[in-house]
Parts: structure tokens; sequence; C-alpha cells
């Protein structure tokens, strides 16, 4: 019987959702790329965060779960493309237009507020400790602190 952790499926999966949910985290970034003041290395920036705190996941995953790993990894893949897929409203000219100046706001609110149910669902389903939610909790809490003070400069630090 082949082992749960090594499941072709799973690691499929988690491949091609974080694949995606990249490509679309990229090209919402590239929509507002005004707010970034046309700076690529910004923009590059803000995606290398918006990574980060799933690559700090996928890390502790593989250092922790054993034969949950793939299972789990693969459900945080499809977290992340879903939070990714409730951007994509903003990057379309006459919807990004009737939500004014607070669209992309708004896309990454609506986007955090989906990903904090589903990976809630992910923890429970894998059977893990509600300490990988709170975890996930402190990588998002720090990526957003990062976006604020790194990225766009709304928060200075003195």
């Amino acid at each position: 019987m082949e082992s749960v952790q090594n499941n072709p499926r799973h690691i499929a999966s988690a491949v091609v959702y974080f694949f995606l949910s990249t490509v679309i985290t990229w090209y919402f970034i590239v929509c507002a790329e005004n707010l970034y003041h046309f700076d690529q290395g910004k923009m590059l920036l803000s995606c290398a965060i918006a990574g980060a705190k799933w690559a700090i996941q996928i890390g502790a995953a593989f250092l922790f779960l054993k034969e949950k790993r793939w299972p789990f990894i693969a459900s945080l893949g499809f977290t992340c493309f879903v939070g990714s897929c409730v951007l994509i409203p903003f990057c379309i000219n006459p919807i990004r237009d009737m939500m004014l100046d607070k669209g992309f706001l708004y896309s990454l609110i609506a986007s955090v507020a989906v990903m904090l149910v589903l990976y809630y669902r992910s923890v429970r389903a894998a059977r893990i400790s509600i300490g990988w939610y709170f975890l996930w909790l402190g990588c998002l809490a720090a990526a957003i602190s990062l976006q604020l003070t790194v990225v766009f400069h709304v928060v200075k630090i003195s």
C-alpha cells in the first residue's frame, strides 16, 4: 500500500495550487502597479512577502507532520489558491472602477477572510494542533506588517 505521505495526487495538487496562486497573485499586483509607484522591485518584494507566509507553513509541515505533510500541504495550496482567486475581480477594469480607490484593500480583506476560514478547516481536517492555525495567523500578521512598513510605507518605523 502506498504511503499517504508520498501520494502523488497530494504532491501534484500542492504544486499546481501554489503555482496558480503565485501567478494569480502576481497578476493582481501588476494590476495595482500604480499603488507600487510602478516600482517592480516593490512589486516583487510584495509577492515574496505574500509567499513567505506559505513557505514557512510548508517548511514546518515538512519538519513536523511526517505522514500528514502532503495532504496538509495540498490543503494549504487549495486555501492559498482560493484566496488568490478572490483577488481576480480587482483585476477586471469595470469591477475595479466600481470599487473606486478602495478595491485593492477590499480585495485583500476578502481574500484574507476566506483564507482564515479555509486554513482553520484545513487544520481541523488534518487533525493537527490548532497551534498550526495560530502559527499561520502570526505569519499573516508579520506579512501584513511588512507590507505596510517596507512595501507601502503606510506605517513609519521611527
